[in-house]
């Protein structure tokens, strides 16, 4: 198997969203966002498949040292092999990718939030720096629109947070911002039970608020000039915001489901945003 064809399987064995919308890319920037996708993925499975924390911690260390040394021309795994032609192709830094490490390690070593600015530090550096990356590899002409695409990320990330509320129970890891649940007076302990409440349902509505608010916020910061070239963080989004309304109108059942959607309506929302502008 060569790194491409590594990368492309990694990409599309994941069923993310993502996926769909790299496949109304050009080649050489399909193959750049596959490969830098690939990369998060192998980070993030680091962290959700390895129980042992020493074992993951070494893994991460691992692939720090891999991503130095692919920078310095002496890659090693697959996925660095067919990342770094277009690292240099479009001006991705190996500080960038370190970033998405940083995140996991946090990971490791941190299961609470205590407010949502510490909580926005990890979503930086999990998805606010791979939305600036994409954003790059997208084709982006205009400073702008790197505030787009950090933001954009942000609300890609606090999706996927409510998205795995129950999931992320099993594995003892709360992102809600303990001071909010305070606020709405929900314990840690039921959410680790994974016990359903109105208070739980009043804490879930304000973080689906507060994620409605980064994709407005997102889309007004794209420079029209990127707006074009940009359709393929729109087609997630119209994926994401898709998803977070339906976890939205079937009451928030995050503790003992993940809400999906299917493939097919994947294909149909990134196609409309490809053939339509409509998100």
């Amino acid at each position: 198997m060569t790194p491409q064809q590594y990368v492309q399987q990694k990409a599309a064995g994941s069923g993310s969203s993502f996926y769909y919308a790299f496949l109304f890319l050009p080649p050489h920037r399909r193959a750049a966002i596959t490969a830098f996708y690939a990369f998060c993925r192998e980070i993030d499975d680091v962290v959700d498949e390895t129980h042992d924390l020493g074992v993951a911690a070494t893994k991460l260390a691992w692939w720090q040292t891999e991503v130095r040394r692919a920078y310095e021309g002496q890659s090693q795994h697959p996925v660095m092999l067919a990342w770094m032609p277009c690292a240099h192709a479009f001006g991705i830094h190996a500080e960038q990718l370190l970033s998405v490490i940083e995140g996991c390690q946090m990971d490791l070593n941190q299961t609470r939030y205590l407010d949502y600015p510490g909580l926005q530090r990890y979503c930086h550096l999990v998805a606010g720096v791979v939305g600036e990356v994409a954003a790059r590899i997208f084709g982006q002409s205009q400073p702008e629109t790197t505030a787009y695409a950090h933001t954009l990320g942000l609300a890609f990330q606090l999706t996927n947070i409510i998205r795995d509320v129950g999931e992320d129970a099993v594995r003892g890891r709360i992102y809600l911002p303990i001071n909010e649940m305070q606020q709405f007076d929900v314990k840690a302990q039921e959410v680790l039970q994974r016990q359903d409440s109105p208070r739980f349902q009043s804490l879930m509505r304000q973080q689906a608020e507060r994620a409605h608010a980064l994709y407005e916020q997102a889309f007004e910061l794209l420079p029209q000039a990127d707006r074009r070239a940009q359709k393929p963080g729109l087609m997630m989004a119209s994926i994401y915001r898709t998803l977070l309304r339906e976890i939205e109108s079937a009451g928030f059942p995050v503790l003992h489901q993940r809400v999906r959607l299917t493939p097919l309506r994947k294909f149909w929302l990134a196609w409309k945003v490809q053939a339509l502008g409509r998100f």
